[in-house]
């Protein structure tokens, strides 16, 4: 039910600094770690011997020695040295594709020869000192299409996130959803509105009036395996909403990378990057207070939805105008998974 020829986030850079980490990904349990000269390593999390998980283990000189009995792995999933033994004959273990890039940690859990560096999002904000970051990780018990859809049809903010960011006028607009390959874009723009509480704080931040009629837009971008990018933001009314000039307006990305753990559960990576006063710490922190904040809202909605799907399996569920973003997205991933389903008998035929 994920796409697994593609690239994931793992994890951020700084949850392997010390130690290795273990985590499931796509349904496969991996133990990630810093290896000789810092390079970010991923391996099964199994160790040859017993297998016992190598992530309970530490690392010693790049080399990643089981917590059980003292094994040492190399990155490539070969044993390197045990105590007291030979281990010529031990059987390798799995290692995974990795790349690490723009402060995270890039995981391909599929085939390893189709593994693309070219294939990962180019993410332009991340290389920029015109731009800031701050974001934070959820683990949510909740099927990642569900997440997908969420951030796909933000009329949901009206209720769920109605003292930050929701406002009646989210539900009067109107979106346009589009497909082009395999990016989905939801678009709603806003006129001559009242910005809501997050939206106030993000232009005083930026030493702009916040008590004056704004334009608002959401523009939801949908790329595989599971990304949203969402380009968000406020103008003063009449200065050319969306394009209007910086000086009349505060425009974010809301990044969301999520990263399929089980059938029901999910890694979700969060946060917002922006190109107004990029070197304002405590405004970046201010920021992602407030994202952690409200993420947390959908976090409850999200978990109690799946509870109920699972309890009532036979259901069908309505698509609505407001849902064609995520209709739409999970038609992109269902074409890139069973692309994969007949690509795998021919890549077995072909190593038979």
């Amino acid at each position: 039910m994920f796409p697994k020829n593609t690239w994931y986030v793992a994890c951020t850079g700084n949850e392997i600094d010390d130690k290795p980490l273990g985590r499931k990904i796509c349904g496969e349990n991996l133990v990630l770690y810093r290896a000789a000269e810092g390079k970010a390593t991923a391996l099964e999390d199994f160790c040859p011997h017993r297998g016992a998980p190598l992530s309970l283990g530490r690392v010693v000189e790049g080399k990643l020695v089981c917590g059980y009995h003292g094994l040492e792995m190399g990155c490539d999933g070969k044993t390197v040295a045990m105590p007291g033994q030979r281990v010529r004959g031990f059987p390798p273990i799995r290692s995974f594709p990795v790349i690490e890039r723009y402060g995270f940690v890039w995981i391909w859990p599929g085939d390893p020869a189709l593994a693309d560096p070219a294939k990962l999002h180019h993410l332009e904000w991340a290389e920029s000192p015109d731009w800031a970051y701050g974001g934070g990780l959820f683990h949510i018990q909740c099927d990642y299409r569900l997440m997908i859809d969420n951030l796909m049809d933000l009329t949901h903010e009206t209720y769920v996130h109605s003292t930050s960011i929701g406002q009646k006028e989210i539900d009067e607009t109107p979106t346009t959803t589009k497909t082009e390959g395999d990016q989905v874009t939801t678009s709603r723009f806003m006129e001559n509105i009242s910005a809501p509480p997050f939206w106030r704080m993000a232009l005083r931040g930026n030493h702009l009036a916040d008590d004056v009629p704004v334009d608002r837009w959401q523009i939801c971008r949908f790329t595989p395996p599971s990304h949203v990018l969402i380009e968000v933001g406020v103008a003063h009314a009449g200065k050319g909403g969306y394009d209007a000039d910086a000086a009349h307006k505060v425009s974010s990305i809301v990044v969301d990378f999520i990263t399929p753990e089980t059938e029901t559960s999910h890694w979700y990576f969060w946060g917002m990057a922006r190109n107004f006063q990029p070197h304002d710490k405590a405004l970046t922190a201010s920021i992602r207070e407030g994202q952690g904040k409200i993420f947390s809202e959908d976090l409850e909605m999200l978990e109690s939805q799946q509870r109920n799907l699972l309890a009532h399996p036979t259901r069908s569920l309505l698509k609505l105008n407001i849902d064609s973003g995520g209709v739409q997205s999970r038609r992109v991933l269902e074409r890139l998974i069973a692309q994969e389903g007949q690509a795998a008998p021919a890549t077995a035929a072909g190593a038979a």
